[in-house]
């Protein structure tokens, strides 16, 4: 993706201050107030040098020194007011951006289809959602502010020292435009260093949550050594991303420092030359000393803050990159609810390719599953078993045809409705970290307890549950690992109960159970699809027997349907599949 210019970026950051203006207007008038009190400040010294000491009657000259001094203390109160306000709730309305633009990037990830989710790294993602915003709480506090006050003290400096001494303004103010030149050069090195230390962190991120997620796989095959080299060759690279950073940040710092000391240097030998020539006195120079000085401040301040602000686009950046992922399954402006349905389902001519350039997986798809069926879906590896499940609730969108609940094309319903109408127990297990009973709540999230028990002895999973020393309150570990397949797919299929959908969906429910919690889960989903539309998908052929219409769904799509007997009698493809599954000790009844 191209990377968007810092004037493209800035504006479209502006918007996140809208809900926050009142704050930001009156930090932008505090950093306003401690600008003007930084150029008041040598004004005052030089009252105090070029008349408090010079007067000839001693009372002046009191009176100019305690006045010039309550007015320095005076304008350092409203100066440490100012500050705090800056430094506290300037940086609360930062933190608050952050949070806003956390929740949006969080918002457009749910928002996302699985064919993004098929390509992605989470590892990455998470490096999106938490690092790369971890700098924006500075960067959209001092990026206005700094540049606001810098700006200021630049040009109320260059007409104040216009007032001491032209000559000398201009020849200070000449080495400017090369200080900036040479800043914005390693400028630019730096943010495409901080951009691949962005990519490279998540990385990382991706490659530690790939291994601590099968922790169990790596310990199995004593393969720790392969991961912690693996690890140590993405940290290195991280490293040498880095130093190629730090040395950019340390030739732009040196640079500037060097630029520095001329521009002071020049100011002392050609403000020496001008006393001797009688052009400016003593006092103008002191005065003209302490505004170069503020000046030089001004301009370090902007050039450091090159190093927050490439940090702050750089995580903008890849902020926009995710949240200008196309979000490819939406609802139709018009879209409409789906409710009291009966749960027929009807494929029209459905065609469906992952992308454009790859072959179809399923075409010409024609199919009518009446309300209550119970519908299995069978046949080789790689048929789409899955896919064409998964394109009924809009997992995926069909490339071509249309699919109908009740008759209404499901792309005219809203996403939430439809998907409501429909449950998925699946063969791989999905437990949050928490407890059991906040999993089955899941299902329905004002759920009671005593509908929670209720599911829970549908699914066969209240005996189990009981015996456990918390019961409901027993924590599942992370992805449910404290317990075991069998008592997850329960838990799962008690989720669905209390949902209470009109279409079920079986994908590979038992294939991974053994054969004891293969026979209580089986009993549970039998009980959980009477009077629903169940599309089954299933490897084990014995689970099928009892369908009303098998589906064989090979490569040229539906090759067979009918009864587990008229199958078998018509000597086909699944004829086939049940002879080998049924010779196999895994597959044998």
């Amino acid at each position: 993706m191209k990377r968007k210019s810092n004037f493209n970026n800035i504006k479209r950051f502006l918007p996140y201050y809208k809900p926050y203006k009142a704050i930001f207007f009156f930090d932008m008038f505090c950093a306003a107030v401690v600008t003007a009190v930084e150029l008041i400040f040598p004004m005052l010294v030089r009252m105090i040098t070029g008349q408090g000491l010079s007067s000839e009657t001693g009372d002046v000259s009191y009176a100019i020194i305690w006045q010039a001094g309550l007015a320095i203390l005076i304008l350092r109160a409203i100066d440490v007011f100012a500050n705090y306000y800056i430094s506290y709730r300037g940086h609360v309305m930062g933190a608050m951006i952050e949070t806003d633009m956390r929740r949006d990037l969080f918002e457009h990830l749910q928002k996302l289809s699985f064919s993004f989710y098929d390509n992605a790294k989470i590892g990455q993602i998470m490096s999106r959602i938490t690092n790369d915003l971890f700098e924006i709480t500075e960067f959209s506090h001092h990026c206005p502010e700094e540049f606001f006050i810098a700006g200021v003290k630049i040009i109320g400096s260059f007409i104040i020292l216009c007032t001491v001494n032209v000559p000398l303004t201009l020849i200070i103010f000449a080495i400017i435009p090369f200080m900036f030149a040479y800043a914005l050069y390693y400028n630019s090195k730096m943010r495409r260093a901080f951009r691949e230390q962005r990519v490279q962190i998540g990385e990382i991120n991706a490659q530690v949550e790939d291994c601590l997620s099968g922790i169990r796989v790596v310990k199995s095959f004593a393969n720790e050594k392969i991961e912690e080299e693996n690890f140590e060759k993405e940290n290195s690279r991280f490293l040498s991303i880095k130093k190629h950073s730090y040395r950019y940040m340390g030739m732009m710092s040196s640079g500037v420092r060097f630029f520095d000391a001329v521009m002071y240097l020049a100011a002392v030998v050609v403000g020496s030359l001008f006393i001797t020539k009688g052009i400016i006195t003593a006092a103008d120079l002191v005065a003209y000393l302490l505004y170069i000085s503020t000046l030089l401040t001004s301009v370090r301040r902007i050039v450091d803050f090159m190093e927050q602000f490439q940090r702050g686009m750089t995580g903008f950046d890849r902020f926009c990159e995710l949240i200008d992922t196309p979000v490819d399954i939406q609802d139709k402006p018009d879209a409409k609810t789906l409710k009291n349905i009966t749960g027929e389902v009807m494929f029209d001519n459905v065609s469906f390719k992952y992308s454009e350039d790859t072959k179809e997986v399923l075409s010409k798809i024609n199919l009518t599953v009446h309300a209550g069926a119970n519908v299995a879906i069978v046949g080789p590896s790689g048929s789409g078993k899955t896919t064409l499940c998964s394109l009924i609730p809009r997992f995926y969108e069909v490339s071509e045809g249309c699919i109908r609940i009740d008759g209404n094309d499901i792309r005219d319903v809203t996403l939430h409705s439809l998907r409501e109408n429909i449950g998925v127990v699946q063969q791989d297990v999905y437990l949050f970290s928490g407890t059991i009973r906040e999993n089955i709540r899941y299902g329905l999230r004002n759920a009671t307890d005593e509908m929670i028990v209720d599911a829970a002895k549908k699914a066969g999973a209240h005996e189990f549950i009981s015996e456990l020393e918390h019961g409901y309150d027993t924590y599942v570990g992370e992805r449910g690992i404290k317990l075991s397949g069998g008592q997850k797919q329960r838990i799962s299929i008690a989720r669905v109960f209390l949902k209470n959908p009109p279409i079920l969906i079986f994908d590979e429910a038992t294939s991974s159970l053994d054969n004891e919690s293969e026979k209580i889960v089986q009993q549970s989903l039998e009980l959980l699809a009477k009077g629903r539309t169940t599309f089954v998908i299933a490897h084990r052929l014995s689970t099928v027997r009892n369908a009303e219409v098998i589906l064989v769904l090979t490569e040229n799509g539906i090759e067979e349907s009918g009864s587990h007997d008229e199958l078998i009698k018509s000597n086909g493809v699944y004829s086939h599949l049940y002879e080998i599954y049924a010779g196999s000790s895994l597959y044998g009844e």
